[in-house]
């Protein structure tokens, strides 16, 4: 199944503001579907550096992790308890409700980025039962590292060490090569 589909890119310049109503939108939604399942809830989204958040290839993207997360669920042997995609200019969106323990699935999508070869272009989120967000620092692992130099991601996004460019290319060619295999 296609979550989201890549001929329907809006492939237009988003505002700040509009990413940050976005941004509280799946708050609100996020709290929602807690309010509503009361479980776990993964919530995925693209990195996607750039204005432009909707283009075919953050779409593919996407995909490609729905199906990766639909195959991860499969293996664990979890029921998705609801899930929905919501394909938006400022960039695709998925949530999945799981009754399974949040420290559980965060091992497991933290895998799931760390060995797929898309895996560092994903943002997958897991929300405990409260509502928090697991991190990185909650298993002892370092911030993702940066496309290109393999320094802290944020500190290379802070400082504006590379261009959009240059980090969009990077994901291009990291999307290739891995249809590839």
């Amino acid at each position: 199944m296609r979550a989201v589909s890549p001929l329907l890119a809006a492939n237009r310049v988003v505002s700040l503001p509009e990413l940050l109503s976005s941004r509280e939108s799946r708050q609100t939604r996020q709290q929602a579907w807690l309010a509503r399942h009361h479980c776990t809830l993964i919530s995925l989204t693209m990195v996607m550096p750039g204005a432009v958040k909707d283009t075919a290839l953050s779409r593919e993207l996407f995909c490609l992790a729905w199906q990766a997360l639909e195959t991860l669920c499969q293996q664990q042997g979890w029921s998705w308890l609801a899930w929905r995609c919501l394909p938006q200019e400022t960039g695709s969106e998925g949530v999945i409700a799981l009754d399974v323990p949040a420290h559980e699935v965060k091992q497991a999508t933290l895998a799931l980025e760390e060995s797929h070869p898309l895996g560092r272009l994903w943002d997958i989120d897991v929300l405990d039962a409260s509502g928090s967000i697991l991190s990185r620092r909650d298993f002892n692992l370092p911030a993702r590292r940066c496309l290109i130099c393999q320094q802290p991601a944020n500190l290379c996004a802070r400082e504006q060490k590379h261009s959009t460019a240059q980090l969009q290319s990077k994901m291009e060619v990291m999307f290739y090569a891995a249809k590839q295999k």
